[in-house]
């Protein structure tokens, strides 16, 4: 079983309706959130994209260039629920994921991500050759099958397989304190594979709800702990 089975099952068992990811970017004043059932049909359209377009397959290397962001938590999820092996270095990739203003990528493919807080694609169509992601995604399939098994010991995260990225966030909330139900207010940058372990994964293999800041200042993170009632930080 892929890790967003992992990680999604049984939030969408219990609580698809429930707010799963907050997203604030303060620099533009946005404010984005994500039930576990949209944050799912992201992952899926891009799944079927990566599979359906680039005929990703189990093991097959995606790069992932980009910040904390809810369009961000798609691209990872929907890259690992189709076997996808998640790395920083775009040499030898399939599919390359970067910024909408980053150069292109050496993976065989460039998807740009507009980082839209309302998830409006590009505008216009890159002339370089790269691909406009949300556009793209945006018209597959709200649901995804896997057409090859993901085992657990299938490369996920930089050379760490399912079942070690999986032990390693469960052990990684324990040792931030989150648990099922926390609201963990993180301003940590989703580096691969420390930050996107410690803020992302973690809080979903908990339980816990998201509440990922980017561009705050001390006066907008306090506001945001009394707005959003948060419970846990991670910085």
């Amino acid at each position: 079983m892929s890790l967003t089975e992992h990680l999604l099952r049984p939030l969408l068992s219990s609580s698809a309706a429930r707010p799963l990811i907050t997203h604030y970017d303060d620099a533009c004043g946005s404010r984005v959130e994500l039930s576990a059932a949209t944050l799912a049909n992201w992952g899926a359209k891009t799944a079927n994209w990566l599979v359906e377009e680039w005929d990703v397959e189990p093991g097959d290397a995606v790069s992932v260039d980009l910040p904390a962001h809810w369009q961000t938590a798609g691209v990872l999820l929907g890259s690992w629920w189709c076997g996808a092996h998640v790395v920083a270095d775009a040499d030898g990739a399939t599919v390359g994921f970067t910024g909408p203003d980053s150069h292109p990528t050496t993976a065989e493919v460039t998807a740009r991500v507009a980082l839209d807080p309302l998830g409006r694609g590009l505008g216009t169509a890159p002339g370089d050759g790269s691909f406009d992601y949300l556009s793209e995604a945006r018209v597959c399939g709200d649901e995804f099958s896997p057409l090859l098994p993901v085992g657990g010991d299938t490369p996920a995260l930089l050379g760490r397989t399912v079942d070690e990225v999986l032990a390693t966030a469960r052990e990684r909330a324990t040792a931030l304190g989150i648990g099922a139900g926390d609201r963990v207010l993180s301003t940590r940058p989703w580096t691969l594979a420390d930050g996107v372990l410690d803020a992302f994964l973690a809080p979903l293999a908990a339980g816990a709800h998201v509440v990922q800041v980017t561009g705050a200042d001390p006066d907008a993170l306090e506001r945001h702990r009394t707005t959003e009632r948060t419970t846990v930080e991670v910085r």
